[in-house]
């Protein structure tokens, strides 16, 4: 592409983010419907005449030409339809399934109108761009960001330039299709909390407080100074999504999640203490984690290298001592180097040899078989993978296609930046008028910026929503549909204060932990163990889990029309209390 013909094509892109062209169901727009399967992103559009801004393109993913797909039409009568052999009875299968989720209603995917809102970007993210010497993002390099993803052209993913050497962590995959479950371009998660919301300030600071807090014994909570004065501070906050009881934090809910089973037992989900075994390997979950009181990006200089991508960056300072995980800086030492879903593989251990199946299981009604690669081991262990990726694609969709919003980091920037005078950014007086940020100030003298967990800071994609929350919704949703949620946990067990032993869990609720709550519990401790690091915010993991969530649900619904035995459903709890059988 010539230099004249890229201009051109980036400030055509740029006139459909900046509102110039005007937005249009593009589900009903006859002639966009033959575009082809590379270019089928070509026409997005956002208007800025609202708040919050509305992507069209998605509606494309179900518009396409129907021929092109191989539903509908000619392609749809094939010698198979009246086919009682096996390969016909299968066509037949992937077709009602493909025409099942065809008819899934696409959603208007919204952004929360941050882009459109400020012409320098500073409410979006950005990271591992050119940025100039306060931090914000250069606007050209912006734009080539803003012309790949309306585009979805390899070339033009090709032409977005970096700051330094790393990476831009694989904003393509968001693009990919599955041929099993709801399409991506089909689900969708909520706006973000906009750039100078109350709420984004709530976010920001618990951020504040968590980073604080790294070292402290999570069964010390309320106990001592940093967390007796986080309570009180978020609860001065004029917006807070965080758990409460009877309207307030409390010892008992700060850093929790809000989903059934989070405030009962321990801080930690049991499933990240028993032990497991894997054959004839037994593994006592202590880890090596990371020293105390080492955090990074406390200097501008430090977190400018970050937000420009100019790595190599250190690696963290690892402890010699292996330890039961015991406070926020060794749950980031845990999400920062885990595989996509060892949390749930490590789980699924345990359920398979002690805890008893769903109750919908057929195999519980036949007397003289046992599942295997349907309704057992194989098809649980197999099915974790599958969900995996299938849920880190339709949240990168939402990551790159829809908000691309900043994260904490990049927001601490805006803070540091305002208040030391540099510049005059729209942060809501929530945050600095929190107590944390004196707090801060006083353990990194002239710095108002997060203290990162790690050297690097943040992966190369942006905040919302969580990798590590898609991953635990999905996940734990199919551990919830294969196992009895209901089951009490037998002699639960917390963590010493130094990690190096487990002892008998005897609060007034140790008869209520099951397996149900304790399988969500495990889903915001990976969630909110991203935002203990500073990674990422309150908001990413919760609506992260309701995403994942979706995406096993239109799975196993999918899979149900392949199975031989009697099958009435799966009966389980979803992360909002209600149920449902699929």
């Amino acid at each position: 592409m010539s230099e004249n013909q890229k201009n051109e094509h980036s400030e055509e892109i740029q006139d459909r983010f900046d509102g110039n062209v005007e937005t249009q169901d593009l589900a009903t727009n006859s002639t966009s419907n033959s575009l082809s399967r590379r270019s089928f992103l070509g026409r997005a559009s956002t208007s800025t005449a609202v708040a919050a801004a509305s992507v069209g393109f998605p509606a494309l993913l179900l518009t396409e030409n129907a021929e092109a797909r191989g539903l509908g039409g000619a392609a749809d009568q094939d010698d198979d339809e009246d086919d009682s052999s096996r390969r016909g009875r299968s066509f037949q299968i992937r077709l009602k399934a493909a025409i099942a989720e065809r008819k899934v209603p696409v959603p208007r995917q919204i952004n929360n109108g941050d882009e459109a809102l400020y012409p320098n970007f500073i409410g979006n993210y950005s990271q591992g761009l050119p940025h100039n010497s306060i931090g914000e993002v250069e606007l050209a390099a912006y734009r080539d960001l803003l012309t790949a993803v309306s585009s979805g052209e390899p070339e033009d993913f090709a032409e977005i330039p970096l700051g330094g050497t790393v990476k831009l962590s694989g904003p393509q995959g968001g693009l990919a299709f599955d041929l099993e479950g709801t399409d991506s371009g089909q689900l969708t998660i909520p706006p973000s909390p906009a750039l100078a919301s109350a709420e984004r300030a709530g976010e920001m600071v618990e951020d504040y407080w968590m980073a604080l807090a790294r070292d402290i014994p999570f069964s010390q909570y309320g106990n001592e100074p940093i967390t007796a004065a986080a309570i009180t501070d978020l609860n001065k906050l004029s917006d807070f999504r965080g758990s409460k009881v009877n309207g307030k934090v409390t010892a008992s809910t700060l850093f929790r999640g809000v989903t059934p089973g989070d405030l009962i037992g321990p801080y930690l989900s049991q499933f990240f203490l028993l032990p497991v075994s894997f054959g004839t390997l037994n593994i006592a979950q202590k880890y090596n984690t990371y020293v105390a009181d080492k955090d990074y990006l406390t200097d501008f200089g430090s977190w400018l290298a970050v937000q420009n991508g100019q790595g190599p960056f250190p690696a963290n300072d690892i402890s010699l001592t292996t330890t039961y995980l015991k406070n926020g800086r060794d749950l980031g030492a845990w999400v920062h180097v885990d595989f996509a879903y060892q949390a749930y593989l490590f789980a699924a251990q345990w359920l398979v040899a002690k805890a008893p199946l769903n109750v919908g299981n057929p195999y519980l009604k036949i007397a003289n078989q046992a599942g295997v690669q349907t309704f057992g081991p194989q098809h649980i262990l197999d099915l974790l993978g599958e969900v995996t990726n299938r849920a880190l694609k339709a949240m990168w969709y939402q990551k790159w296609f829809v908000h691309r919003a900043l994260r904490p980091i990049a927001y601490g920037g805006l803070v540091h930046n305002t208040i030391t005078g540099v510049a005059k950014y729209p942060v809501h007086s929530d945050v600095l008028n929190s107590s944390v940020i004196g707090q801060i100030a006083a353990k990194h003298p002239g710095s108002y910026l997060l203290p990162a967990a790690y050297p690097e800071g943040n992966p190369q994609h942006p905040s919302y929503g969580e990798g590590h929350g898609v991953i635990a919704g999905a996940c734990v949703t199919a551990l919830k549909a294969f196992f009895n949620e209901s089951f009490v946990i037998p002699k639960p067990v917390v963590a010493s204060d130094d990690g190096q032993s487990l002892t008998a869990y005897n609060g007034p609720d140790a008869g209520q932990i099951k397996v149900g709550g304790e399988l969500n519990k495990l889903a915001n401790n990976v969630a909110l163990g991203r935002d203990m690091a500073g990674v990422h915010w309150r908001s990413d993991a919760q609506q992260a889990l309701l995403l994942g969530e979706a995406v096993t649900i239109s799975i196993l619904r999918d899979e149900r029309a392949t199975y031989n035995e009697p099958f009435s459903g799966f009966t389980f709890t979803k992360f909002d209390g209600t149920t449902v059988t699929v």
